[in-house]
């Protein structure tokens, strides 16, 4: 062990020492490593970045929450006909109270609505805000959490008290400071309500869809029906299966049902869509991967450059140092000791190519962040993949100049110049 050592300090001293003698040589050759670091680095810290952050976004959605629409999300429509989506029938409160019957599947279900309005007070007034209309177990299927007042009662969603919920953004543009929210009356296509509830600042997600419940207003749904048309409003039934039951099972079973309570015939397709949040999930990542391996192409086309380059530093290290090589011999060196060297100088000159290559990551994810206000992060995970190529394209790069040294007859190589 304290040889492996010894030959560690002697191999990293000398790739130092090439480093500075020859500045410009060995700088050239490391532009291959360090670009090639910096694409495959940096394409894996930004797209697990972007990745993570869209996978939080659809969790928010309900990661095991299916959507019973006539629209199928994400454009997984196929080739079915548009028109057809359209003539499809809005799913309705009634279908979900009939799902709701069925206990021996069904966990948790919410009804609910939305439209777009400006929102009025005396002062103020916003536009185009979204405005849902939930009726209950809302909350439990899409979690928030009220940062002052509160969310609507039991008593409240089912009788449509003429009451609100609003999002931090809009409480703060409306009222200047949330909590005076609470107890201000707001107008909706001139119906008035009062502000019960501010929900907690969540922040925009990196979608740009979603419920984006800052900028957004809840009223029960009873009363939304009083504001808006229902059909209009792009119903949609939230549903979960009870505990136990797998998704793909509990999506058979629903939409055996759905198909029971629409008197869909055998021979009929659906004219209702099930959009799991889950199948989403596995497109994103799907998509992200077909990225993260056009990176690594990209990457790896540099660091072939990169090798060949640290290959030439190499064999004409190896020339240079030929009289030292055959010495060490004479004295004794084995040829694994010779070869160990060398294969140890690669690396370590190819190691701090990876360095500069992951230290201009580290600028762009600072300069993401700081300007785009997108978090970006660089895992233990990548550092350590780009530590694994950084060794591997090095030892690579080195074998054939290292075993030339290794195999030297030591009286020949001390007679060269």
């Amino acid at each position: 062990m304290r040889r492996f050592f010894e030959i560690m300090g002697n191999s990293f001293r000398l790739a130092l020492l090439e480093l500075r003698n020859n500045k410009l040589r060995t700088t050239l050759s490391l532009l291959g490593v360090t670009f090639g670091i910096f694409c495959i680095i940096g394409v894996l810290a930004t797209v697990n970045s972007l990745e993570t952050n869209v996978q939080n976004d659809i969790k928010k959605l309900g990661d095991n929450t299916i959507y019973i629409d006539k629209w199928v999300y994400g454009g997984g429509g196929g080739d079915y006909p548009w028109w057809k989506f359209v003539n499809r029938p809005e799913p309705s409160f009634e279908e979900m109270e009939k799902l709701k019957q069925d206990t021996a599947i069904v966990g948790k279900i919410t009804f609910v609505l939305d439209n777009q309005s400006n929102i009025e007070t005396q002062s103020s007034v916003l536009e185009r805000i979204e405005v849902y209309g939930p009726t209950a177990g809302f909350e439990t299927l899409q979690p928030f959490e009220m940062q002052f007042g509160r969310y609507f009662s039991a008593s409240e969603l089912e009788k449509g008290s003429p009451i609100a919920v609003i999002g931090y953004t809009n409480a703060e543009v409306l009222f200047g400071k949330p909590e005076k929210a609470i107890g201000q009356k707001i107008k909706v296509k001139g119906k008035e309500a009062s502000v019960i509830g501010v929900i907690k600042k969540q922040g925009k997600g990196v979608l740009g869809g979603g419920w984006e419940f800052d900028e957004a207003v809840m009223m029960p749904y009873p009363f939304f029906k009083q504001v808006f048309r229902e059909k209009w409003s792009n119903p949609k039934i939230m549903i979960q299966g009870r505990d136990g039951i797998a998704l793909d099972a509990f999506k058979d079973e629903l939409r055996g049902r759905m198909r029971n309570i629409r008197r869909l015939g055998p021979k009929e397709e659906d004219d209702f869509a099930l959009n799991a949040i889950s199948d989403f999930s596995k497109q994103v990542s799907g998509f992200f991967g077909s990225v993260t391996l056009g990176g690594w192409f990209i990457g790896l086309l540099s660091l072939i450059v990169g090798a060949f380059s640290i290959a030439n530093i190499m064999f004409v290290t190896v020339r240079e140092r030929t009289p030292i090589i055959g010495l060490k011999k004479a004295i004794g060196a084995k040829k694994s000791t010779i070869l160990a060297e060398f294969l140890l100088e690669s690396a370590f000159i190819c190691l701090v190519g990876g360095a500069i290559g992951v230290l201009l990551v580290f600028g762009l994810t600072f300069l993401l962040t700081s300007l785009f206000n997108f978090p970006v992060f660089i895992s233990m995970k990548i550092l350590g993949v780009a530590v694994g190529i950084c060794i591997a394209i090095g030892i690579g790069a080195g074998i054939i100049p290292a075993s030339i040294a290794a195999k030297l007859d030591p009286v020949v190589a001390i007679r060269s110049k």
